[in-house]
């Protein structure tokens, strides 16, 4: 957690001469199945688990800069103008894996077509069990059962969302443990997975052409070119690689860049040197798709890597922390290297 630390310590540095008192105030509404995250009394994001007959997982979303402005997208849950709506199951920030013990958790969605075969896993809330609020940090910690097709419990999982904001800064650390439940668990090497977030229009890669994506059971589907305007986005990885070439590479850090309403904004996914595979591969796609997959080593390096097959044996538990860090303005390599020394 070394990083997190200086990261905390390096963005309060250069931010503190902004006034305000950036208190963060997390509060829980039971029956409308949300725990909404607020700055000074505006929105920053929600913890969202309306039940399987909704998400078949719980997400944050929507995620909001320290701009007022709409850093993920809105379709299927709140459509606005000019939006893709290609891949159902990408709503806001989300954390799971297309193939764990033959059970595909990425794709599953409540528009699933009969294209994607299954069989599906479910991840569902099971508890929130505690919150702090406080001035310019809140944590939340929740619950969840990941569950077979038959509904049976595979792995459970506790995740702690830690939230930081300044004046010019909002920022999400996302710590996950799984355990696997009475049986063996094995994320099979696979493409979908595993943080990830779906952005706003804006953040896209302008596109020039249609394009068809496939994934790890051969489903094709289509992602049409759009109207580029105000289409501004530009991944930068930490080894220097730009725009799609991004994808199916390794880095500790990926950047995306762009403007949404005047305001100039860097959304950057950090990877933790004590999580398994670092650095991660970039599941990153201009059309919007911005994910972290340490676990597809062999489909991710198109078969230069080995297959890895990650196991947990009943009852082993394993960790997995990741930063999002949103910032009005820009942030350099150096900026962003400091938080990972």
């Amino acid at each position: 957690m070394r990083y997190y630390f200086i990261a905390f310590l390096f963005f309060s540095a250069i931010l503190t001469s902004q006034a305000q008192s950036n208190q963060i105030q997390l509060t829980h509404d039971e029956a409308k199945k949300r725990v909404t995250v607020t700055v000074d009394g505006k929105p920053f994001t929600a913890y969202i688990y309306p039940g399987p007959t909704v998400l078949k997982k719980p997400v944050l979303y929507p995620i909001i800069s320290a701009g007022g402005n709409f850093i993920t997208r809105g379709w299927p849950l709140d459509p606005r103008p000019d939006e893709r709506i290609d891949h159902p199951h990408h709503v806001g920030m989300w954390f799971n894996y297309g193939d764990v013990n033959g059970h595909d958790f990425w794709n599953n969605s409540i528009q699933v077509g009969p294209e994607h075969k299954g069989p599906f896993g479910t991840i569902v809330h099971t508890g929130v069990k505690s919150m702090k609020s406080g001035k310019g940090k809140g944590e939340l910690v929740v619950t969840a059962d990941w569950l077979d097709k038959d509904g049976k419990v595979m792995l459970q999982e506790t995740t702690t969302y830690a939230f930081q904001a300044t004046a010019t800064n909002r920022t999400i650390e996302r710590t996950t443990t799984l355990k696997a439940a009475d049986k063996d668990v094995v994320f099979k090497d696979n493409k979908e997975g595993m943080i990830a977030l779906r952005v706003a229009r804006q953040l896209e890669q302008p596109s020039t052409k249609p394009e068809v994506f496939t994934d790890a059971q051969g489903v094709e589907t289509k992602v049409p070119v759009l109207n580029n305007k105000g289409v501004t986005g530009l991944y930068h990885s930490s080894e220097g690689v730009e725009g799609d070439a991004v994808w199916g590479t390794r880095a500790q850090w990926m950047k995306l860049t762009g403007t949404i309403n005047g305001e100039a904004l860097s959304v950057v996914m950090l990877d933790h040197p004590k999580n398994v595979g670092y650095p991660t591969y970039w599941h990153a796609r201009g059309y919007g798709l911005f994910a972290a997959n340490p676990l597809g080593a062999s489909i991710m390096s198109s078969g230069k890597a080995p297959e890895m097959n990650y196991k947990l044996t009943a009852g082993q538990a394993v960790t997995f922390i990741h930063r999002l860090l949103i910032q009005s303005g820009t942030l350099s390599d150096n900026d962003l290297n400091r938080l990972i020394k």
